[in-house]
């Protein structure tokens, strides 16, 4: 299979260079065809072995698409690609790959949770690009050195991707592309910017992020589609009680707090239509059910007293162990009893 010659946003390295540091390869680059996405997704759920810390990196045509794992299990996604680099959903990722499985390639491996956070957070809107002269090494470090740098440095050579956390300029640790054990940080930093067999300057790209402490888990569609559903719910049971005001007054709270909770703009959506592509967490989804709940069902309980009890239990009975696991009702005034 041909390589592709798509590069890195203002970058020469080229995306099907791309390589992450890892401390155990589960499965080498491998063509995307030859491999079945969903058995690699359940293998945690099969195997003990299979609960891992780590990522796949898939290598498309115009993009490297990341998928991260906690204990296994599919937490995050993100995509590195011509124009830049972002999150995106997991379903996303999924479909991006299926929709070029005759083109890409894939490879698996095993990481350490930091790195895997500090991999998510390069993706999340923060990265800063960094100038990199590759004929005067001797310069770089010495800038982020006077420069007081505090965060995460990516570095990218040839494709070989590491990082290097900073405190006020000072190094602090990292994680190392296929760098043997025995050669210190420093002397393997400075062969990435050795030229090539061919006398050419390798390709290099360098950035800096604020470090991440943990991986986030985003909220699998299905969840988004219970906490949508749930919001209709509670809207039809607010209409039972007062026969054509839920509508205007489910919108009026949405529209009071979406700036606030930002989800609610998913939540909201006309029932009938797709579920957009939104990359939430799980939290997200509760704080904004939850604190649109409150205000609308206040106004119900100041002109009907005992509506809100009657409503979340009409509403909410079938997902009531959801809203019970995300602390939903212990957050609001009124108890609600099953």
């Amino acid at each position: 299979m041909r390589a592709s010659t798509a590069r890195l946003t203002n970058s020469p390295v080229r995306l099907a260079d791309l390589q992450f540091p890892q401390v155990n390869r589960l499965i080498h680059r491998t063509r995307l065809a030859f491999i079945h996405l969903e058995n690699l997704l359940a293998y945690a759920k099969r195997d003990r072995d299979g609960r891992i810390d780590g990522y796949l990196a898939a290598h498309l045509p115009d993009e490297c698409v990341l998928l991260f794992f906690r204990k296994g299990e599919a937490v995050n996604a993100a995509t590195l690609h011509t124009a830049g680099r972002r999150v995106i959903t997991i379903t996303e990722a999924l479909k991006r790959m299926r929709t070029e499985v005759e083109r890409g390639d894939l490879t698996y491996c095993a990481a350490p949770m930091e790195q895997l956070a500090w991999m998510y957070a390069s993706c999340g809107g923060t990265y800063q690009p960094r100038g990199i002269d590759v004929n005067q090494p001797e310069k770089f470090f010495p800038t982020l050195q006077h420069e007081k740098v505090t965060g995460v440095l990516e570095l990218i050579a040839n494709g070989r991707v590491s990082y290097l956390k900073f405190d006020q300029g000072k190094y602090l640790s990292g994680h190392f592309c296929d760098k043997p054990d025995n050669t210190p940080p420093a002397r393997y930093l400075e062969s990435l910017f050795d030229p090539g067999p061919d006398g050419s300057a390798p390709a290099m790209s360098a950035g800096t992020f604020p470090g991440a402490d943990d991986l986030p888990a985003q909220a699998a569609t299905a969840l988004v589609n219970t906490y949508r559903e749930l919001y209709w719910r509670i809207v039809d049971a607010v209409e039972r009680e007062f026969p054509g005001e839920a509508k205007r007054r489910a919108q009026k709270v949405t529209a009071a707090i979406v700036e606030t909770h930002q989800v609610l703009a998913l939540l909201s959506v006309p029932r009938g239509t797709d579920t957009p592509d939104a990359v939430v967490r799980p939290e997200e989804l509760a704080g904004a059910l939850t604190d649109w709940a409150l205000q609308l069902l206040e106004g119900a309980e100041v002109m009907m007293p005992g509506t809100a009890t009657k409503v979340l239990k009409d509403a909410t009975r079938e997902h009531r162990y959801v809203l019970q696991a995300a602390g939903f009702y212990g957050k609001l005034p009124w108890r609600v009893t099953w």
